[in-house]
């Protein structure tokens, strides 16, 4: 493909290719190309003018050789990319703006004042139904305050003033909608599958395959805290499964055979093997569209509030009106406190404002799920973390191995990561990518692989039956046991790393010594949040009491809790909550679920469990804990933006008021300065609530 170089500094090119006019469906395809490069960091895509901005490395000649190469007819783009872009939404919506300012600028130059006239009359018959149905309904609303200042305005020939709120209205409707579809398409983009590889049993085995390699008719199995990765029929097995990202609600639904499973649910406890039905992703994001449209959960408390302020105001702008022309017999100052209310602008402002922050979220790789969580957030003064894939950098590593029998380390890795690969754990991955390191491939040789959340992991090889987990799961609830003659050897295992612990025939056979080091930035991030208002800082783990002393002293936490349970940390949140604190709970494994469930807002590391990412109200993708501190940042300023939004409005649009009744203000001047600041109040809450500078590195 042929492009033009226009702009050249090292680790960026701005680049022009050479064709007529880019498409939409074009501009996607090349963005596509540019981020499935390794040399590429990011990239934009620029439609309009056919140019893209790409920040790659060092190997700027591999970047010029794959521009070259590049041909839209043979780069094979999922077509769920092409269909919820969200690039020609944007189109659709700049072109419906500029039509219709051009319209309106045209209409009044060329068009005459009769003709003009007659449209105005016409066109607010609409509003005037509007309002006429409200009250058919018993209430009164803004669209009875639109209908009343539009219906008066033609009533006495004012057609200017009626165009004019009008046409406010209608740009007010574009930028609305505009904000609320590209906000709600950012969210369900940002929540559609990412399942890569997937579990598929042919022939009574089960093979590990790309998820891209499934097709209708295929048995998938999941198992606990797995994503659901396609629609289908339960062909065996019986399981609960969180139907929370389709319906909006936390509680299980049991599965059994002959039942049907949908695409994005998550297995909370059992097993199931599903018949694939629908293999492509895409209906999953149309299901996730509609439950954001269609769920409350979208909104937060104060949009709640400000759109219940702005209905009951419509009946003291009535009456207000109704009281300045019996005050004074003047139907122009009566008509100034019709043309100015203040109910109009909290119910555009206020959703935008959320709307917005929700989208300048996602732009730092946070997906939140609703506008109460940001206000939860706002409001925390306690924080709970759990420690492995949270605190730490979920790249654990096997440091070492001590075997308490005849086998070999090798043995016993090898057996361990048999068990291990089929379920979503840091720790887990970490065994598994050990055995792959060190070249042990194995067969399925256990039979079937029962997992206890938050526990460990029991089965049956050769006829022995093999259990892997924690301390508590392997001596307490499996009662095992260390092998007299090798006590003085499991005494002596460092304490240092985290130890995962397998047994054979109910006798400690091996120890696995994981090393999961903390992220660096920890402390300061932790430092920043406190400053951001965070009071109390919970370390809750499964690790010993040792090891998380050591940790909740090198991060400055206020109080820790070791070797807890899942229930442990969903009822310690549960007893704070009942205190009067708002709680966040920061989490990524399957045993936070309950946690991230009964927190104020669930905050889950997009690393971790599916089921974690899908219970959580807000998901984090970026591999940074700065990034806690920016969303609490941001959620503070949405708030503050909230509260100018009540003082702005209600200060500008009484003093509008006030200006009218006195006569010094002729309606027709109010209502352009009252829809005009309506209109620039919502144009600033688009606008990103942190600084650049600070949103980048969360400080």
């Amino acid at each position: 493909m042929k492009f033009i170089i226009k702009h050249d500094i090292r680790g960026r090119l701005r680049i022009h290719m050479v064709q007529q006019r880019m498409s939409c469906e074009e501009a996607d395809t090349l963005l596509y190309y540019l981020s499935s490069l390794p040399v590429v960091s990011e990239a934009k895509v620029y439609e309009r003018t056919a140019d893209a901005v790409i920040l790659y490395s060092d190997d700027r000649e591999a970047l010029l050789a794959a521009l070259r190469s590049f041909r839209y007819e043979s780069t094979n783009v999922p077509q769920e990319v092409l269909d919820h872009s969200g690039r020609s939404l944007n189109r659709c919506y700049q072109e419906k703006l500029v039509q219709k300012v051009a319209l309106r600028c045209v209409g009044r130059v060329f068009v005459p004042f009769p003709v003009r006239a007659a449209y105005t009359a016409l066109k607010s018959l609409r509003y005037l139904w509007a309002g006429l149905r409200s009250l058919a309904r018993g209430r009164l609303d803004v669209s009875v305050l639109d209908a009343a200042a539009i219906g008066v305005s033609v009533l006495r020939a004012d057609y200017s003033t009626a165009s004019s709120v009008m046409f406010l209205l209608g740009i007010g409707d574009i930028l609305e909608e505009w904000t609320h579809k590209k906000s709600v398409g950012d969210l369900a983009r940002s929540m559609s599958l990412n399942v890569s590889r997937v579990w598929l049993k042919r022939d009574g085995q089960e093979i590990l395959v790309p998820a891209q390699q499934i097709c209708t008719g295929a048995l998938v199995v999941i198992r606990t805290g797995n994503v659901i990765p396609f629609d289908g029929l339960v062909a065996e097995g019986e399981a609960e499964v969180n139907q929370s990202s389709l319906t909006g609600e936390a509680v299980s639904v049991h599965k059994a055979s002959g039942g049907y499973a949908y695409a994005g649910t998550v297995v909370e406890d059992g097993e199931l093997c599903i018949e694939v039905k629908a293999a492509s992703g895409s209906t999953r994001y149309a299901k996730i569209v509609s439950m954001i449209e269609d769920s409350e959960r979208l909104k937060s408390s104060t949009e709640s509030q400000a759109e219940s302020l702005a209905d009951r105001l419509v009946p003291y702008t009535l009456a207000g009106t109704g009281l300045v022309y019996l005050l004074t017999r003047n139907t122009t100052r009566a008509l100034s406190v019709l043309m100015v209310d203040f109910s109009c602008a909290l119910k555009l402002a206020m959703p935008i404002s959320v709307l917005s922050a929700i989208r300048e979220a996602h732009s730092h790789s946070i997906t939140v799920k609703g506008g109460k969580f940001l206000e939860a957030v706002a409001a925390a003064d306690t924080i709970v973390f759990d420690k492995t894939g949270t605190l730490t950098k979920a790249q654990p590593t096997v440091k070492d191995i001590v075997v308490m029998g005849e086998h070999t380390k090798e043995d016993a890795l090898r057996v361990a990561a048999c068990l291990e690969e089929h379920f979503p754990h840091s720790m887990a991955k970490a065994v598994v990518q050990a055995a792959k390191e060190r070249g042990l491939d194995h067969e399925e040789m256990h039979s079937k692989v029962n997992y206890i959340v938050a526990h460990g992991i029991s089965s049956y090889i050769d006829g022995h039956k093999v259990v892997i987990g924690s301390h508590h799961f392997v001596f307490e609830d499996e009662a095992c046991v260390v092998p007299p003659e090798y006590m003085e050897r499991y005494l002596a295992i460092s304490e240092e790393y985290s130890h995962l612990y397998m047994a054979v025939d109910s006798l400690l056979a091996a120890v696995i010594c994981i090393e999961d080091p903390l992220r660096e930035e920890a402390p300061d991030a932790i430092r920043a949040l406190r400053n951001a208002g965070v009071q109390k800082v919970i370390l809750m783990t499964g690790d010993s009491e040792r090891h998380a002393a050591a940790v909740a002293r090198h991060i400055g936490a206020d109080e820790y809790f070791s070797e807890v349970l899942s229930e442990d940390k969903a009822r310690y949140i549960e007893e704070q909550k009942t205190l009067g604190r708002t709680v966040i709970m920061v989490g990524d494994g399957i045993n936070d679920s309950p946690a991230l469930s009964a927190s104020d807002a669930g905050i889950a590391i997009s690393d971790g469990a599916e089921i974690a990412r899908e219970i959580a109200d807000i998901t984090v993708a970026a591999d940074d804990l700065y990034a806690l501190v920016t969303l609490k940042n941001m959620s503070t300023q949405l708030m503050k933006r909230i509260r100018q939004n009540y003082r702005i409005i209600v200060g500008f649009n009484t003093g509008l008021i006030a200006l009218g009744v006195a006569g010094i203000l002729q309606p027709t001047v109010s209502a352009l300065l009252h829809n005009t600041s309506t209109l620039a109040i919502s144009l600033r809450n688009m606008k990103n609530l942190l600084p650049e500078e600070e949103s980048r590195n969360g400080r």
